[in-house]
């Protein structure tokens, strides 16, 4: 009987802070596509920085082990920032992550984290970048006149979401949209591409074996619905 070859495991990490809804795509995908027999990949934890986060139901829901690092804590720090970021950074190291994945997840990390899990450390945003990076994204669209809008899927940089480009996903914008209504057709391309991200970056590390994996190694997948 010919016997599977052991793949060298690919622990991935999720953080969010809020409904976790891109962690259900995440979670569904990886079941549906056996990630772990297939890549040796597994989400191994949730973090969460919010403690009403509904995601870590959704985490739970699935057996995964859960933890909360809350940005409120460290308030009164000197640098609260730097604190949390090295709170955060401990509870991820337990876990030896080939990816960390930012699903959701509201806060903005400091360079030193960053740098850290350089070309480990992945996130999307609901616009095509390099336009609208930051907030309000679909309602600074439409109020610019867009045609189009999206999502990308990137590599975490030191600059708030200007890290390279992993995968789009274009949604045209319809005659009277809303900010909401154009976000929910987003969100649904969301939920397709950040999976289908994920899976390329993983296929990547066993082709190319962990240590050769680039760090800047980018593919680009263009849908319009």
């Amino acid at each position: 009987m010919r016997r599977m070859p052991v793949l060298p495991a690919q622990n991935i990490v999720v953080l969010i802070s809020g409904t976790g809804s891109n962690l259900a795509a995440i979670l569904q995908a990886a079941e549906r596509g056996q990630w772990r027999q297939r890549y040796g990949a597994q989400v191994v934890a949730v973090i969460s920085s919010r403690a009403d986060a509904t995601g870590l139901h959704v985490a739970r829901q699935h057996g995964i082990a859960t933890a909360l690092v809350a940005h409120a804590a460290f308030a009164e720090s000197s640098d609260p920032r730097t604190a949390f970021d090295a709170a955060l950074q401990s509870e991820i190291d337990r876990h030896q992550p080939a990816l960390v994945v930012l699903a959701g997840f509201m806060r903005i990390l400091t360079s030193g984290f960053v740098a850290h899990y350089a070309g480990r450390l992945m996130n999307i945003h609901p616009s095509l970048l390099p336009a609208f990076a930051g907030l309000n994204t679909h309602a600074r669209a439409l109020a610019a006149g867009c045609q189009f809008a999206g999502a990308t899927v990137h590599w975490v940089s030191a600059e708030v979401d200007a890290g390279g480009i992993l995968a789009q996903a274009v949604v045209p914008v319809l005659p009277g949209d809303t900010p909401a209504q154009l976000a929910a057709r987003v969100l649904l391309q969301e939920h397709q591409i950040y999976p289908a991200a994920i899976e390329k970056l993983l296929q990547a590390r066993v082709a190319l074996g962990e240590q050769q994996t680039p760090t800047q190694w980018i593919f680009q997948e263009n849908t319009i619905k």
